[in-house]
């Protein structure tokens, strides 16, 4: 199992390039499967949660080539002409929640789905409860047996008027795939709005969805006989961007983020400018400058356009620095702090009380070994590394190749010195 190796305390200056969105790619790859005309998208990240993604649709009979293209981007092609097996199993599945997204368009296209109850990191319950809901008012019939979710329709899918009680984000992409095909106007209320979403949305309407009310939490979607292929460019990662504008900062740095709107990471730069770090938005290019100080601030994270969820653990590594006491809040999810004890090993005063963590700056962190629980925690390892005095090693970082990209490369270019090591020799 590889490690990541950082000597800490070099401030970062360069430029680091934003890559495609995985958030935004796993529900788009997943809308193939509502046409039988071929899909075909650029600029997805190279992660491993895209090549499950990938053995998923290819398990239910899709044809896919893939190109790496000259900017280190993913190209893909997907056919879902031939699909023949509705059933998504559990060794994939485990892999990641998010194949849970191909359980709408099997039913809406096919009529039917047998998919196992997912898995991934283990950062809180996050029931299908309101997956099952809202397929059910489309007149699904669906049952959970052995770990699998059973559904199926003797006809096509009928629209519905749903408002979810709770935002969730992963429930309103099934039903935004599965009215695609519901006979009748759709209308889904309280939707989640981030911008994976509305990029979801921008692809579907090329394929033939009729869909009103994009980027808002109320969306009325017109279902067609039929949807068509078409040419989509994934939209950057607001996670990952997120997640370096907050590196620049922890290590006193300069460093520019390239290929991201300023808008989708506008909430990220206004916590960072309160902290006292300098935010300039360039026209595309954004640049992150640390002046001397690193102040306090509270942080609650929220449903978009909140403060992201995926964000909390970086934040708390920064703020682990910060000159005096800040309350992080996670809204979120109910288990998201486990990165905490790992942090206090590296000398970090952080106590936590049920969803709240009262973080009182230190002066400095000191390196450590120490462990990663799930993909945005093993990353604020990295943060707190890279910010550390002496060497850190973050063990299990096969939860980093989930969601960011030649990582090692991005801050190795800008001055971090830090390796990843194979297997666990050192």
């Amino acid at each position: 199992m590889d490690s990541i190796l950082i000597n800490g305390g070099n401030a970062l200056k360069g430029n680091i390039t934003i890559s495609g969105s995985k958030n935004a790619s796993l529900p788009i790859m997943a809308a193939a499967l509502l046409t039988d005309h071929e899909l075909e998208l650029a600029n997805l990240p190279i992660l491993s949660d895209i090549n499950t993604m990938e053995e998923l649709l290819v398990n239910h009979g899709a044809k896919i080539t893939r190109k790496i293209e000259s900017n280190d981007s993913l190209s893909l092609k997907i056919s879902c002409s031939n699909i023949n097996n509705y059933t998504a199993p559990y060794e994939i599945v485990r892999k990641m929640r998010a194949s849970i997204w191909v359980l709408g368009p099997l039913v809406a296209k096919y009529g039917e789905a047998l998919v196992s109850l997912p898995g991934g990191c283990a950062i809180g319950a996050r029931q299908v409860d309101l997956h099952i809901a809202v397929l059910e008012a489309m007149g699904v019939e669906i049952e959970i047996l052995q770990g699998y979710i059973h559904a199926h329709t003797r006809k096509r899918l009928k629209a519905c008027n749903f408002v979810f009680p709770k935002v969730s984000v992963g429930a309103t992409i099934n039903a935004i795939l599965a009215a695609c095909l519901a006979s009748g106007t759709t209308h889904l209320s309280n939707c989640a709005k981030e911008p994976e979403i509305r990029d979801l949305c921008n692809c579907l309407v090329k394929m033939g969805a009729i869909i009103d009310g994009i980027g808002t939490d109320d969306l009325k979607i017109t279902g067609q006989q039929e949807l068509y292929g078409t040419k989509h460019n994934i939209l950057p990662d607001r996670i990952e961007a997120g997640t370096y504008m907050i590196a620049g900062a922890i290590t006193k740095g300069d460093i520019t983020i390239s290929g991201v709107d300023y808008d989708i990471v506008e909430n990220v730069a206004l916590k960072l400018a309160q902290s006292g770090i300098e935010v300039t938005n360039l026209n595309n290019v954004i640049r992150v400058k640390y002046n001397g100080l690193l102040k306090s601030v509270d942080m609650a994270t929220g449903v978009y356009p909140g403060f992201a969820t995926d964000l909390q653990a970086q934040f708390m590594s920064l703020m682990a620095l910060a000159d005096s006491s800040s309350i992080i809040t996670e809204n979120i999810f109910e288990n998201r702090f486990m990165h905490v004890p790992e942090l206090c090993r590296m000398g970090a005063n952080i106590n936590v009380d049920g969803n709240h963590a009262v973080v009182r700056g230190v002066k400095a962190l000191s390196g450590a070994e120490v462990m990663a629980s799930d993909l945005r925690a093993s990353v604020s390892l990295i943060l707190a590394g890279l910010a550390a005095e002496g060497s850190t090693k973050v063990r299990r970082v096969y939860h980093l190749d989930r969601g960011y990209q030649s990582l090692e490369k991005k801050l190795s270019a800008c001055g971090a010195d830090i390796v990843r090591v194979k297997g666990d020799s050192v």
